[in-house]
């Protein structure tokens, strides 16, 4: 099953993908879905990729990432971090970003070179946690996820570095996150380790890689996080991106206004975003409310 956000009658709505139609839910967000379950509304409206909007948005806490989590990438970026290089970890490493990060599957990334020099971008697995839990173990681990999703990890590098190894504030800029296109349940999934990841800029693909490939799994992932610390239903899990990010390049290359991002894997999808440039966020904030501007986009983004 595929949970979707939609614009519809003036707002955003949540609705379950059925062929070329989406099944309007009674609940206001995919959170209270997750908590309370799906009734359906009754309503049924035509599927459009330009009626997707960020499959979530309201959460409990900030968003919860993983660095680090495929080797090749660790390796590729030796030397190349500012004098933060770390002896490969032995545990996961998390961090967090601002829930204001979030845009749609075909929204605009608000790219603003006053903010960084350094936008790169970063292909990942999601995850949503459907359950509370505290101290999971790892065998028990994949049974607290609800559903999968794609994220693209926009970060600027320079910021990345420049707040005393802290990562938040180079992973929290408005706006610059896309997430969806959907959520595809855990059941239908099967093994997240299972996935083929890709991240395109301008049709050259930069990062191919499965998630097996991951340094950490999924389940491993979910129990590490959980140790003394709460899960709950709707915490939105970012498990890292592989090798191929623009700041390990030689030369190194950057996102530019007009660019074009395409985040797609083999079982979810696909998300496509231009990087635009922005003068005035609260601008731009705003019109992020009113329906995608991709309409061309048709049914590519589908799988």
């Amino acid at each position: 099953m595929r949970y979707v956000m939609v614009w519809y009658d003036g707002s955003e709505r949540p609705g379950v993908l059925d062929g070329d139609s989406v099944l309007l839910l009674v609940a206001t967000d995919l959170t209270a879905v997750i908590v309370d379950g799906a009734e359906l509304s009754g309503v049924k409206i035509p599927y459009s990729p330009g009626l997707l909007r960020p499959p979530l948005r309201r959460f409990r806490r900030d968003i919860l990432c993983t660095g680090w989590n495929y080797w090749d990438h660790f390796e590729e970026s030796k030397g190349k971090r500012e004098g933060q290089d770390v002896e490969r970890p032995l545990h996961p490493t998390f961090f967090t970003k601002g829930p204001d990060v979030v845009i749609g599957p075909y929204d605009d990334i608000a790219w603003d070179p006053a903010i960084s020099s350094k936008w790169d971008y970063e292909a990942e697995l999601a995850l949503v946690i459907g359950k509370t839990g505290r101290n999971i173990p790892v065998a028990d681990a994949l049974s607290y996820v609800w559903g999968y999703t794609l994220a693209n990890d926009v970060s600027q590098r320079d910021l990345q570095r420049a707040h005393g190894g802290q990562w938040l504030k180079g992973k929290s800029i408005d706006n610059t996150m896309p997430l969806g296109p959907w959520i595809v349940t855990a059941e239908e999934l099967g093994d997240p380790q299972d996935v083929q990841l890709q991240c395109l800029v301008n049709g050259e693909v930069r990062q191919d890689a499965s998630t097996r490939q991951m340094a950490f799994d999924v389940a491993t992932l979910i129990s590490e996080l959980s140790f003394g610390m709460t899960l709950r239903p709707g915490d939105l899990l970012l498990t890292g991106t592989p090798a191929g990010i623009g700041n390990a390049r030689e030369p190194q290359v950057f996102l530019q206004d007009g660019d074009v991002v395409v985040t797609r894997a083999d079982k979810l999808g696909e998300l496509r975003n231009r990087v635009v440039l922005v003068s005035e966020r609260s601008e731009f904030t705003n019109k992020q409310s009113e329906p995608s501007s991709w309409p061309a986009v048709a049914k590519r983004g589908r799988v």
